[in-house]
């Protein structure tokens, strides 16, 4: 499937301030999310950000609200963001309902998997950014893309994706994208 600017949206799965320091590559995880998110921006695509049991886990990491470029967030409890009603409605509403869900974040093995199988049965098209999730083990990301494989999820990277959302070059969207992932 072809993604485009026009039916893509974006779930941002908890990068909570209380979690992401357990991360694998931590780092580099938050570093290609927000130039991800910020390009997502950049394209206008669409962005819901979740939280899980923000009581006890804490908000979403300041930059991530930045790069996405809202402090609005749908906390949670269920796993799966898609068994939030909410996160259904937003990404259902009306003649704006786009049919690929690119989804980023963490637990890759745990929230980001469950949510993209979710995704997947409700007849959505889910494409994980595997540059932008992290489990604290790397062996459970490792068995998380390829669990998302068996369920037909498709894989990509912040950058590839980017590029395949601009679509050509030459134009002034292209050029910010370009100076976003150097």
């Amino acid at each position: 499937m072809r993604l485009t600017a026009e039916n893509t949206a974006c779930l941002a799965v908890d990068y909570q301030e209380k979690i992401v320091p357990a991360m694998a590559g931590k780092e580099e995880l938050i570093r290609n999310s927000v130039k991800l998110l910020t390009g997502l921006r950049i394209l206008h695509i669409p962005i819901t950000i979740t939280g899980q049991y923000t009581k006890g886990l804490g908000l979403n990491l300041p930059e991530i609200f930045r790069a996405a470029g809202t402090e609005e967030y749908i906390d949670k409890l269920a796993f799966s963001a898609f068994e939030e009603e909410r996160v259904r409605d937003v990404l259902g509403a009306g003649d704006s309902k786009r049919s690929a869900v690119l989804v980023c974040g963490i637990e890759a093995h745990v929230c980001v998997l469950q949510t993209c199988i979710d995704l997947k049965r409700a007849g959505y098209q889910p494409a994980l950014v595997v540059d932008c999730i992290s489990s604290r083990r790397e062996s459970d990301k490792a068995v998380a893309l390829l669990r998302a494989q068996q369920e037909g999820v498709l894989l990509t990277t912040s950058e590839a994706v980017l590029f395949e959302l601009t679509r050509k070059a030459g134009s002034d969207v292209f050029k910010e994208i370009s100076r976003l992932v150097k």
